[in-house]
C-alpha cells in the first residue's frame, strides 16, 4: 500500500507540516534576527536532509517532494504552503502560544496516526526526524549576546520546548 493510500489527505498535511512547525517554533521561542534567519535555514535543511538519512522510511520519502522533477516539486511544495497557511488562519493561530499549543496537540494527533498506520520502524524514524530538526535549529546559532559575541548556545525558551516536544512524541531525545 503506498503512503497515498495509506494516509488521509488531513493526515498527510499534518505529517508534512508538523517538522516545519517544530523548526519555526524553535526559531521563534527567542527570537533573535540574524541568528532566527540562521535557524531556519537549519530546519529547511533538516527537512530535506530526511530524503537521504531515511531512504527507507515510507512515509518521510511520501511527504518530501520528488527532487528529480524540478517542477513537480515547486509545485508540491506551493499547494502544499497553502494548505498549511489555511489551517493556521482557520485555527486562528495568532501567537506563539497558541502556535505551540497547535504544535503540542498535532503531535498527539501524529501519535495516534502513526500507532495504527505505521510500523514501528517508521514511526519510531518520522518521531527522531521530527526531533532531530528541533535539536539543529536550537544549535544553529548562538541566542543574545552582540554581533555573534556572548550569548547562549541553547536559550531557555529552545530547551523548553524541546522538552515539551520529546514528551510529547514519547521520546528520550535530549538536547544538550
Amino acid at each position: 500500500m503506498s503512503f497515498q493510500e495509506r494516509f488521509t489527505d488531513e493526515e498527510h498535511l499534518l505529517l508534512s507540516s508538523t517538522p516545519i512547525m517544530i523548526g519555526s517554533a524553535m526559531a521563534f521561542s527567542e527570537s533573535s534576527g540574524l541568528a532566527t534567519v540562521k535557524e531556519l535555514f537549519a530546519s529547511t535543511k533538516t527537512y530535506m536532509g530526511g530524503l537521504k538519512a531515511y531512504p527507507q522510511n515510507e512515509i518521510i520519502q511520501g511527504i518530501l517532494p520528488n527532487l528529480d522533477d524540478r517542477k513537480e516539486a515547486m509545485a508540491q511544495a506551493k499547494e502544499f504552503r497553502v494548505k498549511a497557511a489555511d489551517r493556521i488562519k482557520e485555527k486562528q493561530i495568532d501567537s506563539q502560544e497558541k502556535m505551540r499549543q497547535l504544535l503540542l496537540s498535532d503531535v498527539q494527533e501524529i501519535n495516534k496516526i502513526l500507532e495504527e498506520k505505521a510500523t514501528p520502524e517508521e514511526a519510531a524514524e518520522y518521531k527522531e526526524w521530527n526531533m532531530l530538526v528541533a535539536e539543529n535549529v536550537a544549535k544553529a546559532a548562538k541566542e543574545g549576546g552582540f554581533l555573534g559575541f556572548g550569548g547562549e548556545r541553547i536559550s531557555e525558551g529552545e530547551k523548553a520546548l524541546f522538552a515539551e516536544l520529546a514528551r510529547a512524541f514519547n521520546t528520550n531525545s535530549t538536547l544538550v
